[in-house]
């Protein structure tokens, strides 16, 4: 039997289907669940200084020393974590970094001398989460979008809070009812995962997928090739806008991470409020952050940053001013307020700082320099971390520390209203330039 054969028309072949939307998107969202895990390891060991404590009689001293050492990895490893991911690519430093967190973590469950403590948190896990840093979400955000940056980066550094929210309360009752080497387990398996959708998920660049960058076109100017990490420290250093934003970012570090995300609940359970509520508290502050974030991601694209920083500053400065005040009323609502208004200033600085160091440094040097002025705010944190730690273990209070780092903050504030002049590299729109955004009140 003959059956005929039919020749399909060239137009009426299938046509490749285009995606609903651009795979920036799911970078973006993917990126967003990294920073939120790295963030819930991070936040961890505020949860297990009483405990660590209480079961082999560690000193709270001691225990901030290694917080401390994990901050300060975690910051300096972020401008030579930048500088890989332009080498070896996004997925490998990612994979390779998620997957050091979680060996940490999961050995952490056994330990028993100092130095088990010092080795996995302090350094395996600082490092780890190095790579996984906000240098990510620069990189990511200057590599894979033209337009929506500012908007993205607040997301994006909305995740750095979200991990407390989504961790802290949970971690806290599984450290009353099953003690702190559960959490280990559970938080490692955590790093795990991320590692795997890594994996599976993570892409290097719009052009390895033969896509351009979200909102690219035509007039998009290209990019030269970024410094390396210490040539750009050398060609950062020179200039007065990386001692600006280095060094209130240094306060930044130091008021958020080292104080209050390492040294709050400890400093209510001072106060006789249970670790659920003191986590809880925080968790509090993730909530809040993601809000004040991703705003303060909008409004980056359209306020002058140097208003939009000091004023964050100024906010934050009086909310350390009356925390102790707070704390000596007990588990009061006005606990919860102060929570809710630090919440929204916890990383708002982040967008129109990684804004104005585009500006001065141009996109390509992006994540690089923002890696060196990450470093600076980890260094921050680091400092506080441990010499909140070692006031609290000789004065036994945490006052000095509190009024100290509300100070600073004050200082951070008065120095973006007084720092017109400063000189800025021309972008290809003058109203983008660190100046306009300096010397215009």
């Amino acid at each position: 039997m003959h059956v005929p054969c039919y020749t399909v028309p060239m137009s009426a072949t299938r046509q490749p289907v285009k995606p609903p939307f651009h795979y920036a998107w799911v970078i973006a969202a993917l990126t967003f669940f990294v920073l939120l895990a790295s963030a819930g390891v991070r936040s961890t060991p505020s949860l297990l200084m009483v405990p660590l404590e209480a079961e082999l009689g560690w000193s709270r001293t001691l225990i901030s020393a290694a917080v401390a050492i994990n901050i300060l990895l975690f910051g300096l490893i972020g401008p030579f974590a930048a500088s890989w991911m332009d080498r070896w690519g996004l997925r490998r430093g990612c994979f390779a970094a998620a997957s050091l967190v979680g060996v940490g973590v999961l050995l952490s469950s056994r330990m028993s001398a100092p130095w088990q403590l010092i080795a996995l948190w302090g350094v395996m896990v600082g490092a780890g989460t190095g790579g996984t840093s906000m240098v990510l979400a620069a990189v990511v955000t200057s590599r894979w979008f033209e337009t929506r940056r500012g908007l993205v980066l607040g997301v994006l550094s909305a995740a750095n809070a979200t991990g407390q929210l989504v961790f802290l309360p949970l971690m806290a009752r599984v450290v009353e009812h099953s003690g702190w080497r559960t959490v280990s387990l559970i938080v490692g398996g955590v790093a795990a995962l991320m590692a795997v959708t890594v994996a599976l998920l993570m892409r290097d660049s719009p052009e390895s997928m033969g896509l351009k960058p979200f909102g690219w076109t035509h007039r998009t100017l290209p990019t030269a090739p970024a410094l390396k990490p210490l040539a750009a420290l050398a060609f950062a250093a020179r200039r007065p806008e990386f001692w600006l934003l280095a060094g209130t970012f240094f306060i930044c570090g130091a008021s958020t991470n080292g104080l209050i995300g390492t040294h709050l609940i400890p400093a209510c359970h001072d106060h006789g409020i249970p670790e659920v509520r003191s986590a809880a508290l925080l968790a509090l502050m993730g909530l809040f952050d993601i809000a004040g974030t991703t705003a303060s991601g909008w409004l980056t694209d359209r306020v002058s940053s140097r208003i939009l920083l000091s004023t964050y500053y100024l906010l934050r400065g009086l909310s350390l001013f009356a925390l102790p005040s707070l704390l000596a009323m007990g588990d009061t609502p006005q606990l919860t307020w102060f929570a809710m208004l630090y919440g929204l200033d916890w990383i708002a600085t982040v967008p129109p700082t990684v804004r104005l160091t585009s500006d001065a440094f141009g996109r390509e040097n992006t994540g690089v320099v923002y890696g060196w002025i990450g470093a600076a705010h980890q260094i921050g944190a680091s400092l506080a971390a441990f010499g909140a730690g070692a006031i609290r273990t000789t004065s036994g209070d945490y006052l000095p520390a509190f009024v100290t780092a509300g100070v600073l903050c004050l200082i951070a504030s008065a120095a973006f209203l007084t720092s017109a002049g400063v000189t800025s590299r021309k972008q290809s729109s003058p109203g983008d330039t660190f100046a306009s955004q300096t010397s215009n009140p």
